[in-house]
């Protein structure tokens, strides 16, 4: 790794990245996309030649076996996250993988003892926590300013459904709105409240025309007296992204909790004793935020988002899928 930069190699050409991951590196102060790598030779050029990539590959295993690759980039599909994170750790790169880490916390486990043995960093991509604004309301809730909390409410939904060859369709690629957004309501719970769940419950729309996957969930997390998480997340219903965070005096509102177009990063507080105002944020780049966290981690600062936090997120994602398909109330 040269003195200043952190040079990435991108396994896939998804979306994600092409859209978001790879302009976020660009915009960092500490990254470079050095390469890209597709099981499809022609593509990966194709990708590279299109976002002025130096290398590119056709196959992952030439990437991994690239000296002057330090990290990965992960946006393969959920059932792909394992293998090639642990493969990506042998060959001694760094990894940044993609939400959710794995298809369940027992893979999650196996992923962080093995970056661990190879003494390399291992991250999940939830981009939006890396925002300066998360501190901020986690700070306004320890301040006391809107009391006691009493609950919280996440959604995480867009209609996606007519793309009916989408891999989100594909329940043994790990498929379904649970893994693929409702994680993020979950997480900031988790992260918000600073404690694990006890308990979820959970409902959802299991669809036939899409794989037998979880096209919408609505879920309650409790995280013991007294206090849940409720929250809905859906691949076939209208576009939202929202938080609230209830309590005694007051409450924080999130109008854009997990993206955000630009200039509107902002959340509200409102309180009995000082009424309602716009706490501002910075128009920053989450994704370039994200990667100059990981690129201090890679030089020996402590990680804030450890494995760990992965597999405890992991657990809380399979006890509401379960308790989804059984029916059940599900103890953590």
């Amino acid at each position: 790794m040269s003195e200043r930069n952190v040079r990435w190699g991108v396994l896939g050409c998804a979306g994600i990245a092409v859209r978001s991951v790879i302009p976020g590196i660009r915009a960092s102060r500490t990254g470079e996309v050095a390469a890209i790598a597709s099981r499809d030779a022609a593509k990966a050029k194709e990708t590279a030649e299109k976002l002025g990539i130096p290398k590119s590959y056709g196959s992952y295993e030439e990437l991994l076996a690239d000296p002057e690759i330090d990290a990965v980039y992960i946006p393969l599909p959920n059932h792909l996250h394992k293998p090639w994170t642990i493969r990506a750790a042998q060959a001694g790169k760094h990894v940044l993988c993609e939400k959710p880490i794995a298809l369940d916390a027992a893979e999650a486990e196996e992923m962080a003892l093995a970056c661990r043995e190879a003494g390399v960093v291992l991250a999940e991509a939830f981009m939006y926590r890396y925002h300066p604004r998360y501190d901020r309301i986690k700070d306004i809730i320890r301040s006391g300013e809107i009391g006691d909390i009493r609950g919280m409410h996440g959604v995480f939904s867009f209609n996606n459904a007519g793309d009916s060859k989408n891999i989100r369709y594909k329940a043994e690629w790990g498929g379904g709105s649970v893994y693929d957004v409702g994680c993020y309501p979950i997480s900031a719970a988790r992260y918000l409240l600073g404690r694990e769940p006890i308990a979820a419950t959970a409902n959802a729309l299991f669809s036939p025309d899409h794989g037998g996957v979880d096209m919408m969930a609505s879920g309650l997390v409790e995280f013991g007296d007294g206090l849940s998480l409720t929250f809905d997340c859906s691949m076939w219903a209208a576009g939202r992204n929202t938080l609230e965070v209830l309590g005694t005096e007051g409450r924080i509102e999130v109008p854009h909790a997990f993206v955000h177009p630009p200039g509107k990063g902002g959340f509200i507080v409102e309180t009995r004793a000082a009424g309602r105002r716009e706490e501002p944020a910075d128009d920053v780049n989450q994704y370039a935020l994200q990667a100059d966290d990981f690129a201090a981690v890679m030089r020996g600062e402590p990680q804030r988002f450890a494995p760990d936090d992965a597999v405890a997120n992991m657990r809380v994602v399979d006890a509401v899928l379960k308790s989804a398909r059984e029916r059940v109330r599900v103890e953590l």
